[in-house]
């Protein structure tokens, strides 16, 4: 593998358009502000439906401009940034003017059903729309990728996602009333980052079980997915570990046949105050070496999406990773998953 430096940041665009927000919540207080801020974006006014909270963000953050309406936010000359739930989306991609630029939060809709019609619309419009599957964007994972496209693994052997750890469910009191939680909220963020490393599977299976501490839907997950020899890709996903730091993980391995990968998932550790990431690699027959981080999951990989949308917007990137394309196979993947709920597995002999 070659000794330059592994890349960690997605190219700025040449010329940074301004964006509308659309929503006033805590993912953008806590990830695209300070992102965007972060990335010298300029962030040309706020809407949300609770006029008072958008005010007080827009405050908060020196932003001049609070809309009253949806109608004065979407006639704005700017690239949108639709940042509520997916029960929203189709509404506020149909308040768009047609041609228009824009990033939705992730997921692409509540299931592969909304996900097809939010697909469909924004072709119908003539909307350039990007998803906001972030994690695929974050220094860690775009120089883990890196390293992959320089044959830094060989030939792959092992994709495997652990987290053993406690999750504050009580942060996303709207999850209550989901019947999709875990896959479709948070391990939706490893199927897309593999997606992103080695394409989608052939096929998966999984399993979500609940847990006595939580009134939510299923919150454990454990998922295989199919690749073909020689490659094994597992999930092992437990939000309920509360027995103390010591062993509490949160990490994502990549091996191979030449040389290995290990992640830490910082963030997921005592969130949302987290730890560092951290990325390691190894050669076979070498010893593991540690690779300095130029930013972190939150805040930084929130500017990749909104980078990468500018650019193929101004014909400046060849591919929109996360279009309504792409986002549309993660969610055929998510769905698959929960597919493979309803499915007996093959039962054992009881002699």
């Amino acid at each position: 593998m070659s000794d330059a430096p592994l890349r960690q940041l997605w190219p700025m665009p040449a010329s940074p358009r301004p964006i509308v927000i659309l929503g006033a919540g805590g993912i953008v207080r806590d990830a695209h502000l300070p992102a965007y801020r972060r990335a010298g974006f300029t962030v040309a006014g706020l809407y949300d439906r609770d006029r008072a909270r958008a005010a007080a963000l827009a405050g908060e953050w020196g932003i001049g401009a609070v809309f009253g309406t949806l109608e004065e936010a979407v006639a704005q000359n700017a690239v949108f940034d639709i940042a509520a739930p997916p029960t929203a989306h189709a509404d506020l991609l149909g308040a768009l003017p047609a041609g228009a630029t824009a990033l939705i939060q992730k997921p692409f809709g509540r299931d592969l059903a909304m996900a097809t019609e939010l697909r469909d619309l924004a072709k119908a419009r003539n909307l350039t729309v990007a998803v906001n599957f972030q994690l695929r964007f974050s220094p860690m994972m775009l120089a883990l990728r890196d390293a992959l496209a320089r044959g830094h693994f060989g030939t792959l052997t092992e994709i495997e996602v652990h987290l053993n750890l406690v999750t504050p469910w009580h942060l996303f009191p709207h999850l209550k009333a989901d019947e999709r939680v875990e896959i479709l909220s948070h391990s939706i963020h490893y199927l897309d980052t593999i997606r992103a490393l080695v394409g989608g599977p052939a096929a998966v299976f999984a399993r979500s079980y609940g847990h006595p501490a939580s009134d939510l839907a299923p919150t454990r997950t454990s998922a295989i997915l199919d690749y073909g020899a020689p490659l094994r890709a597992t999930l092992s996903i437990n939000h309920h570990h509360d027995f103390g730091r010591k062993f509490q993980d949160a990490s994502f391995r990549v091996e191979g046949s030449d040389g290995a990968a290990m992640v830490k998932l910082g963030l997921l550790l005592d969130y949302p105050a987290g730890e560092p990431d951290e990325l390691w690699l190894a050669r076979r027959g070498a010893e593991w070496a540690q690779v300095p981080l130029e930013g972190a999951w939150f805040p930084d990989a929130f500017i990749g999406p909104m980078a990468n949308l500018q650019r193929y917007a101004a014909g400046e990137d060849p591919v929109l990773e996360t279009g309504v394309d792409d986002a549309w196979r993660t969610m055929a993947l998510v769905e698959a998953c929960y597919q493979s709920m309803d499915r007996a597995g093959t039962p054992v002999a009881q002699g």
